[in-house]
């Protein structure tokens, strides 16, 4: 989802991230190597130091900007009543991501960004809350044996779905789905928990666990009211005994090639690279997580309740022939429950049905690709009948692979009386 929650990007400048890319690649030539790469074969998705004489112990540091300009033909105001500008200039993401292994049974992450600044948000110099830098991710994890391994920190091994644990950096389409990101801001911090994880695999099955601790704060600071929805605030109301953990799992069986589990997060597209047929299943319980309150405005009685989602998902993405031509498809089904009534801006109980494809135009990796794709989405709500509905239809050019890539996407959003056309253009490059 984009404008609907304020998904902010400005255009970047292209010929100074390939000058900082000179410069820092003479660097590395002398104190490491610039491995081969996914999409394009100058880049393997950061710049890798190496810091013994096998590779075995590193340090990869990767950086990306995504710049957008966005059109939107609908009539909208500020909160003083003015009519706001059709095409605004926002910074959707800009961060940097460091992982390093000294030693093959251990692994360190660290990630901090910026997201969605714009006229809105930004700040007279810089110390307002949407101007500041934070901390996405921050965990360290250990080997069990070959395939397994356990951890803890600030980590993104979520539950649910693929998209749940979507990598920005690879995306086929403009954005993720927001609602797939299905706990963000609610008993998290940007899509992140604190807690511990297992992963691993067992053959072909991979999977990811985890137990973590319930954010105080919420995007839902609303307090609940007699016959009212709930309110997603089992944390502070109820305290940590009662709604202090979550408990998340995802596991997918990947039929064809396997997937890279080193890292969390989950390819939007290979180009054509790997042929993949995964089929997944995940959840997320938050014992308490919701609130509703069965008495009166004169004697109130809050009482918790479970949030529970689960969702099932296919994901498929493989080369058509020989000539650079692939195909790229993922279909979700998603039920969520927060409560009785739950619904705050695009959450609610209810369910999630969305899809997306999109075909990749025969060419080789050296020059610019094209990526034509059409996604889909459809919500329903317990607490109202009308279906939150979304379409977009867009293309992607690929100069670099995912290293350096346009895209343009019409979207269209329905629900209830909102409506909402955008046209955006999207810059992305990443080293």
């Amino acid at each position: 989802m984009l404008l609907p929650i304020g998904h902010l990007l400005q255009l970047q400048d292209m010929t100074s991230n390939r000058k900082a890319a000179l410069f820092l690649s003479g660097i590395l030539l002398g104190i490491g190597q610039l491995v081969t790469a996914q999409g394009f074969p100058n880049y393997d998705g950061g710049f890798k130091f190496k810091l013994n004489e096998d590779g075995s112990k590193y340090l990869r540091i990767i950086s990306w900007v995504q710049g957008q300009a966005i059109y939107n033909n609908e009539e909208t105001f500020d909160l003083n009543g003015n009519e706001n500008s059709n095409l605004n200039f926002n910074l959707r993401r800009a961060r940097i991501l460091l992982y390093s292994q000294l030693s093959e049974d251990f692994l360190i992450l660290t990630h901090f960004g910026l997201n969605n600044l714009n006229g809105t948000t930004m700040s007279p110099t810089g110390k307002g809350d949407g101007s500041q830098i934070f901390l996405h991710g921050a965990w360290a994890e250990y080997k069990l044996g070959k395939n397994h391994a356990i951890g803890g920190g600030l980590h993104y091994y979520n539950g649910i779905s693929r998209l749940n644990s979507h990598s920005t950096l690879n995306m086929m389409t403009l954005d993720n789905h927001r609602q797939a990101w299905a706990t963000l801001g609610l008993s998290d911090q940007f899509g992140r928990h604190v807690g511990v994880f297992a992963k691993g695999k067992f053959d072909k099955l991979q999977y990811r666990v985890s137990v973590n601790e319930a954010s105080v704060s919420s995007l839902d600071d609303r307090t609940p009211t007699p016959g009212g929805g709930a309110t997603y605030s089992g944390r502070s109301l109820l305290g940590s005994k009662s709604a202090g953990k979550t408990y998340a799992g995802y596991f997918d069986y990947q039929i064809f090639d396997e997937e890279s589990n080193l890292l969390p997060y989950k390819v939007g597209t290979y180009l054509g690279e790997k042929r993949i047929f995964n089929i997944g299943a995940g959840f997320f319980l938050h014992p308490n997580g919701a609130v509703v309150d069965n008495g009166s405005l004169i004697a109130p009685e809050i009482a918790g309740q479970d949030v529970f989602i689960y969702a099932l998902d296919a994901f498929y993405d493989a080369p058509l022939s020989d000539d650079g031509s692939a195909l790229t498809a993922y279909a979700i089904y998603q039920v969520a429950d927060y409560g009785d009534n739950y619904l705050f801006n695009v959450y609610g109980t209810g369910t999630l049905l969305c899809a997306h494809a999109g075909y990749l135009f025969k060419g080789d990796v050296n020059k610019t690709r094209f990526q034509p794709y059409a996604s889909y989405g459809m919500h329903t709500y317990d607490a109202v009948d009308d279906k939150r509905k979304s379409l977009g239809i867009g293309i992607d050019m690929y100069m670099s692979g995912h290293h350096s890539k346009l895209t343009l996407e019409y979207k269209n959003e329905v629900f209830g009386t909102f409506k909402s056309n955008m046209v955006v253009l999207q810059a992305m490059i990443y080293l």
